[in-house]
């Protein structure tokens, strides 16, 4: 099985917004939910809106994993596991193996580490094990696709403990410079990067000619490699910049569309513009 399977989803289109009878919304494959543990209801929110991705920053206190942004609004309460593992747990198992019921598309749970990496990640993965049976994992670079895909970002010090498992339930966020490298996509399906960092435009007016290139080229040599998209710190203000955006980062097949803004992009995405 190729990494590529982990990201098999489904496109919604006008039609088929609210998926089939006694089902939820047909899936939004580009559709991801950057800090998703700020909505009122964490993961429920995202999924009610047919997203296929969402992001938990995480924080090692004390043996815990505990979400939140910033140290200030840690809660003994709100762990990753009463937040997302267990939910998502109870959700699989109802839906008969898939996070949408009625669809097969898997949800992509992205996870960025706040603390330092190294032991932060050595105490996820020891938690990530017992929902093995809906966690996508890897193998000697064999990859077992399953409901849910476990990908690690925030503190790069994650990324020795996870080459040294010999089973993992999670994969690698990686970054530009990690295109065209050896590690494969088995180790890193996803590769990131602020916008910022590579683009001036935001929206107003036309994208510059050059910068379009490079957007495609960046996507291309990614897709080639069998690795996704995603680029955060895009304009995130509802409006012809934010949607200018958008339509750019579509046409050029960017894989993961980064918002707080749950029904603005999904509405956005079940206008036609992604179908």
């Amino acid at each position: 099985m190729t990494a590529a399977t982990l990201t098999t989803g489904l496109v919604a289109t006008p039609a088929a917004a609210h998926g089939r009878p006694g089902t939820g919304p047909t899936p939004l494959r580009r559709a991801h939910a950057h800090n998703d543990y700020e909505h009122p209801r964490p993961l429920l929110d995202a999924l009610d809106h047919g997203f296929t991705s969402v992001e938990a920053d995480i924080w090692l206190v004390d043996g815990e994993l505990l979400v939140a942004h910033d140290a200030v609004d840690l809660d003994p309460a709100r762990t990753l596991e009463a937040l997302y593992l267990d939910p998502l747990l109870a959700r699989v198992r109802a839906n008969g193996g898939s996070v949408h019921a009625g669809h097969r598309a898997p949800l992509q749970l992205l996870i960025d580490i706040k603390t330092a990496g190294d032991p932060t990640y050595r105490e996820l993965s020891r938690r990530l094990r017992p929902y093995h049976s809906i966690l996508s994992s890897a193998t000697g670079g064999r990859v077992h696709p399953r409901a849910v895909t476990a990908v690690i970002s925030g503190d790069r010090a994650a990324r020795v403990p996870m080459t040294e498992e010999r089973v993992r339930h999670a994969f690698y966020d990686g970054r530009l410079d990690d295109l065209g490298t050896a590690a494969p996509a088995s180790f890193i399906p996803l590769i990131s990067s602020n916008w910022t960092s590579s683009f001036r435009w935001l929206g107003e007016g036309p994208i510059p000619p050059a910068e379009r290139r490079l957007l495609r080229d960046i996507v291309g040599r990614a897709h080639a490699a069998r690795q996704r998209v995603r680029f955060w710190a895009t304009p995130d203000v509802p409006g012809p910049a934010r949607d200018a955006v958008w339509r750019e980062l579509v046409a050029a097949d960017v894989d993961h569309l980064n918002t707080d803004d749950l029904p603005g992009l999904a509405a956005f995405l079940r206008s036609g513009t992604d179908g």
